[in-house]
């Protein structure tokens, strides 16, 4: 493992480096990430997980999947994110859900695991275990359910304690709409400061926010991915390097065109893109979620199935509304 992480160094998927002043005693596998930093700019879809009429994980339709993501100029997958269902897989599943991508996956995608848990020594144990099935980066989401707990001491300790001791570096992963809680501003730049953690997914949508955390971590190498699809363009303009897009599941070339259009400062183009990407964007997150994200790429040629109870399969009338986003902005 550490031999082929050595070798990864010298990818593009790499980055110069910083030395941080973070005070805490790190391993060896941390002081390696702070000296070759992974460049996180580009696009990554959220992969879904395909089941099987039983429930199971249909691991030949995911493996169909990636097949055909191979062919889209994606900068890596995320796996096991919000929309891989993760909170309704367990912990044997979602690591060999990793290991199957990362024995598909192209060596020049990078692969970036969730491996957040409730506590912090289960987000360390899970995290060793998705460094070990393949990952490259590890996705960690905010404890929640102690939410009113959940203060930036509480967090700094936690994400602190799984970077000091997590083989891969750390991206952390904010999620308000999913969570109830966003990861404070004052966090993320003490975090910002740590040699393992590389950046972070912020999926509030609050573009003042985003801008000011690039302002705030400048010094650190720091990189912001944008949460979502429908505010791309925005995040772009104020800093970010890329995005962790639930919509690039569907219209993956899409996505990877308008940050390429945004990258190169075509900015008429990318905004006449961009609001045709809202509405699809807002109906397989927000509005009707995993269940009709997984409808609209059954339409685009990708397994997407039905989701693990107690998700619903959508209503006729969601279909509908699903179908009217996506054929009105000229997608059907």
């Amino acid at each position: 493992m550490q031999c082929v992480r050595a070798c990864r160094a010298l990818s593009p998927l790499f980055r110069g480096g910083h030395l941080s002043a973070w005070t805490h005693t790190h391993s060896y596998t941390a002081a390696a990430a702070a000296a070759a930093r992974l460049d996180l700019s580009g696009i990554y879809p959220p992969i879904a997980t395909p089941f099987t009429a039983k429930e199971d994980v249909d691991h030949q339709k995911l493996e169909e999947n990636l097949q055909k993501y191979a062919k889209i100029p994606f900068k890596g997958l995320v796996v096991q994110g919000s929309n891989g269902e993760y909170p309704y897989l367990t912990e044997e599943e979602r690591v060999e859900v990793v290991r199957t991508v990362r024995r598909s996956l192209p060596a020049d995608k990078l692969l970036m695991a969730g491996s957040g848990c409730e506590s912090t020594r289960a987000t360390v144990q899970l995290t060793e275990k998705m460094a070990a099935a393949g990952a490259d980066a590890v996705l960690v989401v905010t404890p929640c359910f102690y939410k009113g707990k959940m203060d930036s001491r509480a967090l700094i300790q936690h994400f602190t304690k799984v970077a000091d001791s997590s083989p891969v570096p750390v991206v952390l992963y904010s999620v308000p709409a999913n969570t109830g809680l966003e990861l404070p501003l004052d966090a993320v730049m003490q975090l910002s400061q740590h040699p393992n953690i590389l950046g972070l997914k912020d999926s509030g949508g609050d573009i003042t926010r985003i801008g000011l955390i690039v302002h705030k971590t400048k010094t650190q190498d720091f990189q912001v991915l944008a949460g979502s699809a429908g505010f791309l363009m925005a995040a772009y303009c104020v800093g970010a390097v890329g995005g962790v897009c639930a919509l690039a599941n569907v219209l993956g070339r899409e996505v990877c065109e308008l940050e390429r259009l945004c990258v190169s400062g075509r900015w008429e183009e990318a905004r006449v893109l961009q609001q045709r990407l809202i509405e699809p964007n807002a109906a397989v997150t927000r509005k009707l979620g995993v269940p009709a994200l997984k409808q609209a790429m059954e339409w685009f040629g990708f397994h997407g199935g039905a989701c693990r109870s107690p998700h619903q399969p959508l209503t006729e009338a969601e279909i509908q509304l699903l179908r009217r986003d996506f054929s009105s902005n000229g997608w059907l």
